[in-house]
């Protein structure tokens, strides 16, 4: 078993969910609108959805590599390009993050949960960045496949969970940091585009 991968995978993905994205905004403005639980369980909710697309990839592309080293090679290739494509998306964006709650609607925690577990399900974008990245991060010779890509998947849970309820928690702080302070936009936004294509040459250079 090959730790360092392991570690390079918790890192990554922390670098990740510390990147602004609609995920952890969402977090964010429900947290400030509604409470730090309200926070928490719509962070749940968004995390058990991964389990879902854990369990799509897994299989899929267990398959795959069982039936060709060539083809894992062009999934590999195509997810670096995907992560490529992304940090070019966020290079062309606005590096000023939106947090206004005004309108963000008051709901109960049952109701958070439910929608970050269906917002998470139903964004085939998940799917596909897992595609893009997990491959890149087998981690063991001896254990299975299938195996290796839900303890991945846990990991990034985990990690998730970790990283977006502490927004949760600090939501307050956070938000009140981030209208002070107009450069951490602008630093958030190359953090994402550098942790995208960083990824994306980790996952091509691997080996299986």
């Amino acid at each position: 078993m090959n730790y360092d991968v392991l570690y390079t995978f918790i890192i990554a993905s922390t670098a990740l969910a510390i990147s602004p994205g609609p995920d952890n905004i969402y977090v964010l403005t429900q947290s400030i609108a509604n409470g730090k639980k309200y926070g928490l369980a719509t962070v749940v909710g968004l995390m058990s959805g991964c389990f879902v697309h854990t369990t799509l990839v897994a299989y899929g592309v267990s398959a795959i590599i069982k039936q060709s080293d060539a083809l894992f090679f062009v999934i590999k290739l195509l997810g670096a390009l995907y992560l490529f494509f992304l940090a070019y998306k966020v290079l062309r964006s606005d590096a000023t993050l939106q947090l206004t709650s005004d309108s963000v609607e008051k709901k109960s925690l049952k109701q958070l949960f439910r929608q970050g577990f269906i917002m998470n399900v139903l964004n085939p974008k998940v799917s596909i960045f897992f595609l893009a990245f997990f491959p890149g991060f087998l981690f063991s010779n001896t254990m299975g496949n299938v195996v290796q890509f839900y303890v991945l998947g846990a990991l990034f849970v985990i990690t998730g969970i970790f990283v977006f309820g502490s927004i949760a928690i600090l939501a307050g702080a956070i938000s009140n940091y981030l209208k002070r302070n107009s450069k951490a936009g602008v630093f958030l936004k190359w953090l994402q585009i550098v942790v995208f294509i960083g990824i994306g040459i980790f996952i091509l250079f691997s080996e299986k």
